[in-house]
């Protein structure tokens, strides 16, 4: 690996009003390295990277960035398309896609001439088709971005950044959605070209693969750079302690107990425009005091199971049978109101109202309990009450109670989505990718919540990307290929990747 120094960041510093989310952070990235930045959930992460790329002015602090000459040269920040031209790639954890356009056209958006009188889309679509070859990213590209699943937007937003043969390439959480077959695709690619030159900032939660993958830790706590060493010389608990100042308790899981059925699913189907999203025949019983786990690659048909179980969907076909009745009108209210608990995929878009408050956002789902109105009147007293107290159980973080919820990160949503789901004490719970963009204290926290649930006998429908969540927390698991579910006595990794990808016997 060569030593030249590609990048430099110099003192970055940003605030949001009060909060200080980056406090004088500066780090190096050599050429054809792969550099970790890990950190809890507001650590700083996202932000530092936002500001290199352009999406955030800092306060103070300044980027250097390589010539084609090998010379250094200030990058003029607040400015993604410097960025861009300077040769930064960034593939964004949560997406920057615009949903009304094609695949394809978000893939070259902006890579060509606004003006142009001739549009290259022939060789453009050979680079696009041999960039999903080499890296096994797949997903269509005649099809709009809004009627892509999570997963495969994902792959869009790698291959957006692939497209643009970037120099500096930043990956926040690229792995989420993918197979272990996927993901060592994904990786062995990146080696190639780190090999040729590439240098990558790798931000992920997933230990294994940065202890695997990267060359370089960096460790952020509270905005601050708080540590940095060779992989070599790193292991999990070393990593843990930077983070969080303490090393990482293992969830213990006992051996189940299956009560009574709390899910049952008959014969169900649904036809989708996507083939692989339909349900075709889907059988599942789900029973309290269990953890059932979904695998499967994203978009064959996870989705649709997760909006029927909550709700958003009806049937064409078979039943849907919650603790021995039969559900007639299959509502989102009915299904609320029948005690299922509901993690919802896509966080900002099916989780949250956005502009409204952290508080109403923790009391959405039961603002007519009694506890907070008083003759139909809503009781704010009670309502921010209820909130300062989850916030402080679940470590919501953020500018306040009374803040759009819009305003909190990533992961800070999600536990405020955690909260109130939890705190209703369902039958059932539809975990849906739960710990999607977590770090690991919070990851951890859900993963205890979760078997604490099951103890107390709920049942909890898992569906998940993140085979090691799957591995650790279920009881059995079934996987999802084309609309269809097979359960499996494996709980060998490559196996169940095997069955996901189509390719075991």
């Amino acid at each position: 690996m060569q030593t030249q120094t590609v990048l430099s960041l110099n003192g970055l510093t940003k605030s949001f009003g009060t909060v200080s989310a980056v406090k004088d952070v500066s780090l190096d990235l050599k050429q054809g390295e792969v550099l970790a930045l890990l950190g809890e959930n507001g650590a700083g992460k996202t932000t530092l990277m936002n500001m290199l790329f352009g999406h955030y002015l800092p306060d103070q602090g300044s980027v250097e960035v390589s010539t084609v000459d090998d010379q250094m040269s200030p990058l003029p920040l607040g400015d993604p398309q410097a960025a861009i031209t300077a040769g930064i790639g960034m593939v964004h954890q949560h997406f920057t896609l615009a949903e009304n356009l094609t695949a394809f056209d978000n893939i070259t958006l902006g890579a060509e001439p606004i003006f142009s009188f001739k549009r290259h889309k022939a060789k453009a679509e050979k680079k696009i088709n041999d960039l999903m070859q080499k890296s096994g990213l797949v997903a269509p590209l005649d099809v709009p971005i809004s009627a892509l699943t999570v997963g495969e937007r994902q792959r869009i937003e790698i291959l957006k950044a692939l497209y643009r043969e970037a120099r500096i390439l930043v990956l926040d959480e690229p792995t989420a959605v993918l197979t272990p077959q996927e993901a060592d695709t994904l990786f062995e690619n990146i080696r190639s070209m780190t090999a040729a030159g590439l240098s990558v900032i790798f931000i992920s939660h997933k230990l294994r693969e940065v202890l695997a993958f990267s060359n370089r830790i960096i460790v952020l706590r509270h905005g601050e750079k708080v540590g940095e060493l060779a992989t070599k010389a790193a292991d999990e608990g070393k990593i843990t302690k930077l983070m969080v100042g303490t090393e990482a308790s293992e969830n213990k899981r006992s051996p189940a107990k299956p009560g009574a059925p709390v899910l049952t699913l008959e014969s169900l189907c649904v036809a989708c425009p996507s083939r692989r999203n339909s349900l075709k025949n889907v059988n599942l019983c789900v029973h309290a005091s269990e953890i059932v786990g979904i695998a499967g690659i994203s978009g064959n048909g996870q989705s649709t199971l997760a909006e029927l179980v909550s709700g958003m969907t009806k049937p064409d076909s078979g039943k849907i049978i919650l603790d021995g009745a039969e559900i007639e009108a299959n509502e989102p209210r009915t299904m609320i109101e029948a005690g299922v608990g509901r993690i919802p995929e896509d966080r900002h878009k099916d989780g949250i109202i956005g502009h409204m408050s952290v508080a109403e956002n923790l009391v959405l789902e039961n603002c007519e309990d009694p506890a907070f109105q008083q003759r139909s009147i809503l009781d704010w007293s009670a309502i921010r009450r209820r909130a300062e107290a989850l916030c402080a159980q679940y470590d919501v973080r953020g500018p306040g109670i009374d803040a759009p919820a819009k305003l909190l990160s990533g992961g800070n949503i999600q536990k405020l989505i955690l909260a109130r789901v939890f705190e209703s004490n369902p039958r059932l719970i539809l975990a849906n990718q739960p710990t999607r963009g977590l770090d690991m204290g919070a990851a951890s926290s859900v993963a205890e919540r979760l078997l604490s649930a099951r103890e107390n006998g709920a049942g909890v429908l898992l569906i998940s990307e993140d085979l090691d969540e799957l591995l650790s927390l279920s009881d059995r698991i079934l996987v999802m290929r084309d609309g269809a579910l097979t359960e499996t006595a494996s709980f060998e990794r490559n196996a169940i990747g095997l069955l996901m990808a189509g390719d075991a016997a």
